[in-house]
């Protein structure tokens, strides 16, 4: 057994909890993997200032985002397919998330839908929005958001097409949906406590925010050819003028690396940015988010909120992401791992371990309010 008190920990503790190929859907990175191994390694780049003989007795992490107080600045980000990493995945993520206080983001191509996991947090999460041609089904999905009183849209716009992530074709596991014979077979009988929870005991398995209306979603065997024919590949500003038009609470554009994208969303109505490449699931060869993190920051931060995604691990990585300007530091492999590997307590652990970290970090280099926290604490 592992101790899990890291991260890492959680890693290892999904690799063995759960199938193979279902792991390495978490894990993996597009093509060579080069973006996804520069999000971690590309924080080695900034070393922190220890500044001593200043009082630290009392260290605050709490900040403000949408006019809401967070205890600690992070948010649990969009991860798709959730519900197969745990019985009901995405509810256990949210009633963890609840109890911190911070917000979950739920994924469009989640499996459990807004209104399962609102009932089961006792608030509305925000909600991530993939972009389909069915503009009618987008809609409705929108207003569906906003009567359960979801309090932000966070609208990928980094994916108009699915990437190569070969670790995936490797695995057996198609892009987007599952083969039969994987939930069945070998792979998946070797994970029998899996099999119990989440096969048996954690039905309906269908993607709860698109099985009301589109019978391709509601098993998972033909969504992926169903997502490959409907995704929108023309990801435009008049679309997104499209999507403010019938959205009015907060939006957030996530998948920005480049300044001028960011100077383009605020001006076409965003209300903050997400620096983000999709962890390294989609454009190999991008910038790390970390590296592109000060430049966005520069040109927009004094306008919006700018939020941070990308190789998240320790209290250390959000101390230098607040450092670089982000208002927040959005997670995605750190809570899956954490899911997969300990269900709603991993996802609380992974959260209380990250708060810590970020404290200790904080005391040590002489810093007592994340609000204040700047590029002079870097070096």
């Amino acid at each position: 057994m592992v101790q899990a008190v890291t991260v890492a920990d959680y890693r290892e503790l999904a690799r063995r909890r759960i199938p193979h190929w279902l792991f390495e859907y978490i894990d993996a990175g597009a093509i060579s993997e080069d973006t996804l191994a520069a999000n971690t390694a590309d924080f080695r780049r900034w070393n922190l200032r220890q500044r001593v003989m200043r009082d630290v007795s009392r260290v605050s992490t709490a900040t403000t985002l949408f006019g809401c107080d967070l205890p600690v600045p992070l948010v649990l980000g969009p991860v798709g397919f959730a519900g197969m990493f745990a019985r009901r995945g995405e509810t256990q993520a949210a009633r963890a998330a609840e109890r911190a206080g911070v917000p979950l983001c739920l994924s469009s191509v989640s499996i459990c839908g807004l209104e399962e996991v609102t009932q089961a947090a006792g608030v509305a999460p925000w909600f991530q929005l993939y972009m389909i041609k069915d503009r009618a089904y987008m809609e409705a999905l929108l207003a569906r958001a906003a009567r359960l009183g979801c309090p932000a849209l966070v609208f990928t716009v980094d994916l108009p097409v699915p990437s190569r992530r070969y670790r995936n074709v490797r695995s057996g596991m198609g892009l987007w949906g599952l083969r039969r014979k994987l939930v069945l077979g070998a792979s998946a009988a070797k994970r029998p406590g899996w099999l119990w929870e989440v096969m048996l005991r954690g039905r309906p398995h269908a993607f709860g925010n698109f099985a009301e209306g589109i019978p391709e979603a509601r098993t998972l065997e033909g969504f992926d050819a169903w997502v490959e024919h409907n995704y929108e590949p023309c990801l435009d500003w008049d679309l997104l003028a499209w999507v403010r038009e019938r959205w009015s609470g907060p939006l957030v554009i996530k998948g920005i690396l480049d300044p001028d994208d960011a100077r383009l969303a605020v001006d076409a109505g965003a209300d903050a940015v997400l620096v983000s490449n999709h962890g390294g699931r989609q454009l190999d060869g991008a910038s790390s988010s970390i590296a592109a993190l000060p430049g966005v920051v520069d040109a927009v931060g004094q306008r919006v909120p700018v939020l941070f995604d990308g190789g998240i691990r320790t209290g250390v990585d959000v101390f230098k992401a607040l450092a670089l300007g982000a208002r927040a530091c959005v997670l995605g492999r750190a809570w899956a791992w954490g899911l997969a590997g300990g269900g709603e307590r991993g996802v609380a652990a992974v959260i209380d371990m990250l708060e810590r970290e970020l404290a200790t970090t904080m005391a040590l280099a002489g810093c007592t309010d994340v609000r204040g926290l700047g590029r002079s604490a870097l070096c």
